[in-house]
């Protein structure tokens, strides 16, 4: 990444400026440090670079003149380097720093705090407060550099893990601590003693068939169902953004009726924090607390999980609010779209004993091809992929298409529904009430509602057939629409896809779940006349069918659904998720909402409670499509609440044997080492 300097102001761009390095030079380059072997530069790297760098310090001074197309004058262009992005291993090859070893942390440097464990053979990094005390230091000493290069959040994903085994048992036994989990020799079998952190075979299995029965929106994930073998309680084939998704989000569910209070606690914690640091808009005045909160949960997790858990790895999550401090959101500096790019690379390779070439022939191929579509006129260019959702943001059906005739009440509903929300009807609506109120005085405001939702939509029929309107829009809702409604069991708008129930229970994928923030205008049960403060609600949903009213010259997508009622049908519990009885059926009179509205949730069965499902949001990717640049401005919606609302405190009385278990005594039969 590099942050240019553009006549006072600053842009950050995310690729190589083209300048005297010519198109082969680059590719024979990025091919050169994306293949692994005993070939790759390593810490030679540098000779790679040097071409860049010599063209980067040409652009800090002097800089480069270039033609500003707009203002048709010529400007000074400099550059500098913000900061690499790479995995941890190429963090030391290119900052020259020993990333293994006592000190391999290269923030704390030689205030590392650091043991061997002999016997796993590997350093452990606890002592966190230690370091945390030293950080505010640290960071007054290398003010001057703030950061080089930034660590890779989505490799200490994937990489916090532990293995329990004889080896980190015998490290117990030799530092003289936790006498309780250490090996117990008997004859050929040796027995490891369960740890707190350790699953039964009946938790194992309910904690597979959690994940294994989570359905996703199309384009969220890859499909979690695969990932979880229930033969042997094993989740396998896992990439990166697996890892990220587990981390950030289904661990959370699939652990809340296993392990301890006390375990359970702090890893919901750890994942929390994770799926904070993720977020496209963080405030700066929490990150604070953020810091604090996840150097207490480190220290949790040192009273629960032995030693060799704390690699490297996990010691770097203390340093990361200070990078988002000094380089903005993590999401800026994903190492996703790099290795998406290089594995598109090495799609290229058709000779596999000359890889560095059939990478750099596709390349060049590719650019070509590119470069020759630019004068064809309806060319598509190769190599770009084209979103499913371009041209479908107004709303398309995609699946079973059918028109029926439906009853009149529910025409007169899915009508009144559009009525309500479309801005053009406002003034016709206040109309309409000032003239009940006025013949109906005395009536109190519940029975006006009642009497204008019943009768608006002929009142609006008769106004516009009667008085010549001006707009359009108006003249063609006024009379209603056709008796004849397009359903649909499948349909694309706003950047997501949405399925009925019915065409969910038939897919891999769950998308016919809504969520709608509203405002509604509650009355006091004991005096109707005053109203009560108005408030705005999230009502959830499930898709039941999909209809497109016409209007004969406008069409208008709305969504018939099964919306769970608020009252008794919602519930934040105490780790701040917001979980939903999908078995009540609430606002059975308003079914309808217009499809434009909806944005898309799935529901997670909580393994706690099988009558409760837990609420997550879905994602999608719509900048570029159809020309929009900016989702927020485009998104009319109100602003949706988080995944987790924070997670209170629990109260246990903190002793020397939490690392301990009293729900089972499964622990680990294996073979007896050999003495050496």
């Amino acid at each position: 990444m590099l942050l240019i300097l553009l006549n006072g102001g600053i842009l950050m761009i995310m690729k190589i400026l083209e300048m005297r390095l010519e198109i082969y030079d680059l590719v024979l380059v990025l091919t050169e440090l994306i293949l692994l072997g005993p070939k790759q530069p390593g810490n030679d790297i540098d000779i790679y670079l040097a071409p860049l760098i010599d063209d980067l310090k040409t652009l800090w001074s002097p800089g480069v003149q270039v033609y500003d197309s707009y203002k048709r004058e010529n400007f000074n262009l400099r550059a500098i380097i913000f900061c690499t992005i790479n995995d941890f291993p190429a963090y030391g090859n290119l900052s020259r720093y020993s990333t293994k070893g006592y000190k391999a942390c290269p923030l704390c440097e030689d205030e590392t705090s650091s043991i061997w464990l002999t016997n796993c053979k590997k350093p452990a990094y606890m002592g966190i407060v230690k370091d945390f005390l030293r950080i505010t230091h640290t960071v007054e000493k290398k003010s001057c550099l703030m950061v080089r290069h930034c660590i890779d959040v989505m490799h200490i994903e994937k990489k916090i893990k532990t293995k329990d085994g004889i080896n980190v048992r015998k490290d117990f036994e030799e530092m003289k601590i936790r006498t309780e989990l250490q090996p117990d020799y008997r004859g050929k079998k040796t027995f490891l003693p369960p740890a707190c952190y350790t699953l039964s075979k009946t938790e194992k299995t309910k904690f597979c068939q959690t994940l294994h029965g989570i359905k996703v929106p199309s384009g969220y994930s890859a499909n979690i169902k695969r990932l979880v073998s229930l033969k042997d309680n094993r989740l396998l084939g896992m990439k990166s953004h697996d890892c990220h998704v587990l981390m950030t989000q289904m661990i959370l569910i699939a652990i809340r009726d296993i392990l301890p209070n006390g375990v359970r606690h702090t890893i919901t914690k750890l994942c929390l924090f994770f799926n904070m640091i993720h977020s496209k808009v963080i405030d700066p005045e929490v990150l604070d607390t953020y810091q604090k909160d996840i150097i207490i949960t480190l220290c949790q997790l040192e009273m629960y999980f032995p030693p060799s858990f704390f690699d490297i790895m996990v010691h770097l999550v203390s340093h990361i609010i200070y990078e988002i401090k000094a380089c903005g959101p993590v999401f800026l500096r994903y190492m996703y779209p790099f290795e998406r790019y290089m594995g598109f690379l090495k799609g290229y390779v058709r000779n596999y004993s000359r890889p560095e070439g059939s990478i750099i022939e596709g390349y060049l191929s590719e650019e070509v091809s590119t470069f020759c579509t630019d004068y064809l006129t309806g060319a598509r260019n190769i190599g770009l992929p084209q979103s499913r959702h371009e041209g479908r943001l107004q709303g398309v059906g995609t699946i079973s298409k059918k028109v029926v005739v439906v009853e009149e009440d529910e025409i007169h509903q899915a009508h009144f529904t559009v009525l309500q929300h479309m801005t053009c009807i406002d003034p016709y609506i206040h109309e309409h009430m000032n003239q009940l109120k006025t013949k109906s005085r005395g009536r109190n405001e519940k029975r006006l509602l009642v009497e204008h939702n019943k009768n608006f939509s002929s009142w609006l029929k008769k106004r516009v057939n009667d008085i010549d309107v001006e707009d359009q829009l108006v003249k063609n809702l006024g009379p209603g629409p056709d008796i004849l409604v397009t359903k649909y069991q499948g349909y694309d708008i706003n950047g997501y896809t949405f399925y009925t129930h019915r065409q969910d229970e038939k897919s891999t994928m769950q998308n016919s779940g809504v969520t709608l923030i509203a405002t509604s205008t509650e009355l006091h049960e004991n005096n109707h006349d005053v109203r009560a403060t108005i408030a705005k609600n999230s009502y959830y949903g499930v898709i039941q069918e999909i209809w497109e009213l016409d209007y004969h010259t406008v069409t208008i997508p709305l969504f018939n659904c099964k919306w769970v009622e608020n009252k008794h049908g919602v519930q934040v519990d105490s780790n701040g998720f917001t979980i939903v009885n999908l078995s009540t059926n609430g606002y059975s009179s308003e079914p309808f909402i217009l499809a434009k509205q909806a944005t898309q949730v799935f529901f997670v069965q909580d393994p706690k409670n099988s009558k409760w499902h837990i609420v997550l949001h879905g994602k999608r990717r719509i900048l570029g499509v159809e020309n929009v640049v900016d989702e927020d401005e485009y998104d009319q919606f109100d602003e949706l609440p988080p995944f987790s609302i924070g997670v209170e405190p629990i109260n246990d009385v903190i002793d020397h044997t939490m690392y301990l278990i009293t729900d089972h005594s499964e622990g680990l039969w294996i073979d007896t080492p050999r003495s050496k």
